[in-house]
């Protein structure tokens, strides 16, 4: 079976992750949409919220189930049998960071291979860092995300 993990913090999820799953579920038999949960980083939406959203997002894939996950990626990779990671970029940025966080994943588990997917054009200006932004200064901020997911104004 050939079974991938795209791991993310997906706070929130946007439509460019979307197109990077998109195009990911035909090339594996499995998909799996890791939510990683890191102690030392403060999210803006629970585990909850995001897991909600990521399962919502998924029922449009067969394929594709959603996890969460502590520690270091390529170890959930290993006990998920996973023989592939997801990586999504952007720009010249976030390939360089890609690429070394790929290099590293491959020293700590060997049998773990990058894939790397450019975000479609239309989608490379989104970022989940911005979206935050947007959100925290009472911006609308539907554009830039697929559309099971909503924000309470409160």
């Amino acid at each position: 079976m050939k079974r991938a993990v795209f791991p993310g913090s997906f706070d929130p999820i946007t439509r460019g992750h979307l197109n990077i799953l998109e195009r990911s579920v035909p090339l594996f038999d499995e998909v799996i949409l890791a939510v990683g949960v890191n102690s030392a980083k403060r999210s803006m939406f629970s585990l909850e919220q995001r897991m909600a959203w990521l399962e919502a997002v998924a029922k449009r894939f067969p394929t594709v189930r959603v996890e969460s996950f502590e520690g270091l990626t390529a170890d959930f990779c290993k006990r998920h049998e996973a023989g592939w990671l997801i990586r999504g970029v952007r720009n010249g940025g976030d390939f360089e960071y890609e690429r070394t966080i790929a290099q590293m994943t491959k020293v700590l588990h060997p049998g773990l291979e990058t894939v790397i997917l450019f975000t479609d054009p239309e989608f490379a200006h989104i970022h989940s860092n911005v979206v935050r932004e947007i959100l925290k200064n009472d911006g609308e901020a539907n554009a830039f995300v697929p559309e099971e997911v909503s924000f309470s104004r409160g």
